[in-house]
């Protein structure tokens, strides 16, 4: 087995920089003493404890032990074996290895090298294979996809767009014509078999995007159908390879890395065109996820190329559409977020475009507005729970705060819930002691009791009883009760049986038209249809009216005065709830109308308060 002269390492350790290595994968700051620190690429940790030490070319965790040099670290970040380390380095280098065998030295590149360098070279050739396809006349509607949304010959060959030909084999022969073998092509998820026990490309008659690694190595392909007869899906992806694992891969990576980690930012978008739409219009630090959500792996990667630590916050940027698929994937980026001790903001674009439709529309100014009109996820995920509940009734305020409550539960910063829990109260209109109870109990893991379905108020309640006296006015004195009774609705009695009584008066004929009598109250209880409502009716008909001596009409305005303000302090609580939930920015002449009529009854409120004065 061929080896590596004792030397020649020698040489490599010496001419290799280890900052440099370390610097394409770890974000480095300066610690002191000529050393840097960064956050340890071997174990998830929020404050760096990844020092190296440039001087002596080495490195140290004091998280967790792990230490070395760079071919150390290759083999550990990379999962090379210790001689594709080294030819690795030698590469960057520029020297030249000498291999031992059986006692011969053989200059120049081993015979066989590692399966990972193999692969990596085989993707390598396959992306050159492609980019020179995409200049023939084949390609032409692979240029015409491009250039539709606004990418032309630089774009293309700035990003290695490229097109796989109409053929079954084109690139498998090619590849195979420059020594690979049909197991490494396999494996490397270029080819595959064909029913016939041949070897076919996987992919055909699609525009090609190269997927780097962070180390600019291409380890994939994403493609994209272009034709209306390919029964494909829409996007190919590489398959699950040694190289290509899509739970830790995110498309542009490679250009984006070194502007996240100089802007302490990442925007995360949908797709390879809005990568590139976003570099094109000036937001450098755009990348994608490759055919999977956006996961814990992938906050792995971002994260130690944002140092994101307790003293450091890095920001992260989720762009997705707002149509329901864009809201769902925001709400699952909330739950990823709890694992980035940085800031997370989401921005969505206008009419639901994403970043490539947005600059083709809009230039790329727009592109660059979107993201710096971001907002913060956690306020965007709280709009979004709240939108599904009726907030103008109690039960959807109330079932709103319940689902509500666990999002500001889970807010990271600990010092910013107490202010969340206000802003969800105003957002609902209620007040913040019962909300701050919801979210103590959910960030301690309990549930919140579960409300009533019917809000009611204690049977004896002072509007209960105003209630109720207004009842035995209308069925024991109709005549004084009169047209001011029927005027006020079944909707200003707050409990079901009341309201079931006012009904059956009204389906009896209305007070106005009534004189009383045991005629009136039998016509009554027969148009009850609640039992309840039955068994009531005969109650208030013989109970005494809360009067001293016999009522006039001054006791049943002051009475029906006492219901209305009830009733009107209720909407007027629901109005409020609503005021404070609308932007008056965004939805002026919603806001200024609402207003009004808060204003509006206000002012009736206060003029019921003086006809009630005098108590009962």
């Amino acid at each position: 087995m061929a080896r590596v002269r004792d030397e020649d390492i020698a040489l490599v350790r010496d001419r290799t920089s280890i900052a440099e290595v370390i610097s394409e994968t770890v974000t480095l700051r300066s610690a002191g003493g000529g050393n840097l620190k960064g956050l340890c690429p071997f174990h998830d940790e929020k404050t760096p404890s990844f020092t190296v030490s440039p001087a002596r070319n080495v490195y140290f965790c004091h998280g967790c032990g792990a230490g070395g040099d760079a071919i150390k670290f290759l083999m550990d970040a990379e999962h090379l074996t210790f001689i594709e380390s080294v030819e690795r380095l030698a590469g960057k280098a520029g020297l030249q290895l000498r291999y031992e065998e059986t006692g011969r030295t053989q200059t120049g590149p081993r015979p066989a090298a590692g399966q990972k360098q193999r692969l990596v070279a085989a993707h390598a050739a396959a992306a050159d294979f492609y980019r020179e396809q995409l200049t023939t006349p084949a390609a032409r509607v692979a240029r015409e996809f491009l250039a539709q949304r606004g990418f032309g010959r630089d774009a293309a060959q700035n990003y290695g767009c490229g097109f796989a030909p109409e053929g079954w084999d084109n690139l498998t022969r090619h590849l195979r014509q420059q020594g690979f073998t049909a197991d490494e092509l396999t494996t490397a998820g270029l080819a595959k078999p064909a029913r016939s026990g041949s070897l076919i490309d996987r992919f055909r008659r699609r525009l090609i995007w190269p997927i780097r690694d962070l180390t600019g190595d291409v380890i994939g392909f994403g493609a994209r159908k272009l034709f209306e007869d390919d029964d494909g899906p829409k996007y190919l992806n590489t398959p699950e390879t040694p190289l290509y694992k899509k739970s830790h891969v995110l498309y542009g990576i490679d250009h984006a890395k070194r502007e996240i980690a100089r802007q302490g930012r990442a925007v995360i978008v949908e797709g390879y065109t809005d990568v590139m739409a976003c570099h094109e219009a000036g937001v450098p630090t755009a990348v994608a996820t490759c055919g999977t959500a956006f996961g814990a792996d992938h906050i792995g990667v971002l994260r130690r190329l944002l140092m994101d630590s307790d003293s450091f916050a890095g920001e992260i940027i989720f762009t997705f559409d707002g149509d329901a698929a864009g809201q769902k994937a925001a709400l699952r980026a909330f739950e990823e977020d709890q694992r980035f001790v940085g800031r997370t903001f989401i921005a969505v674009s206008p009419d639901n475009m994403d970043p490539c439709e947005l600059r083709l529309a809009k230039g790329d100014l727009a592109v660059r507005d979107l993201v710096a009109r971001r907002e913060p996820l956690v306020d965007f995920a709280l709009r979004q729970v709240l939108s599904r509940f009726d907030l103008d009734t109690v039960e959807g305020r109330v079932e709103a705060m319940r689902k509500a409550a666990p999002l500001v539960a889970k807010i990271k910063d600990r010092e910013k819930r107490p202010e969340y829990a206000r802003k969800l109260a105003g957002d609902l209109g209620m007040d913040v002691e019962p909300v701050q109870r919801a979210v103590a109990a959910a960030a301690g893991g309990e549930s919140p009791a579960p409300s009533p379905r019917i809000p009611a108020q204690p049977a004896d309640s002072p509007q209960r009883l105003v209630e109720r006296e207004a009842l035995k006015l209308a069925l024991q004195v109709p005549v004084l009760a009169g047209p001011m009774f029927d005027a006020l609705g079944p909707e200003t009695y707050g409990h079901p049986v009341f309201q079931a009584v006012r009904i059956a008066i009204a389906e009896a004929g209305g007070t106005a038209a009534a004189t009383g009598g045991a005629v009136w109250i039998e016509a009554v209880r027969d148009a009850c249809a609640d039992l309840g409502g039955k068994a009531l009716v005969g109650e208030l008909a013989v109970e005494p009216l809360h009067v001293d001596g016999e009522p006039d009409p001054r006791y049943v305005q002051v009475t029906l005065a006492r219901l209305q303000v009830g009733a009107v302090t209720t909407r007027i609580r629901d109005l409020k709830s609503k005021v404070q939930r609308v932007n008056p920015v965004a939805h002026k002449d919603e806001y200024l109308a609402l207003a009004g009529e808060l204003f509006s009854l206000e002012q009736h409120a206060r003029a019921l308060r003086e006809q009630a004065a005098g108590g009962l």
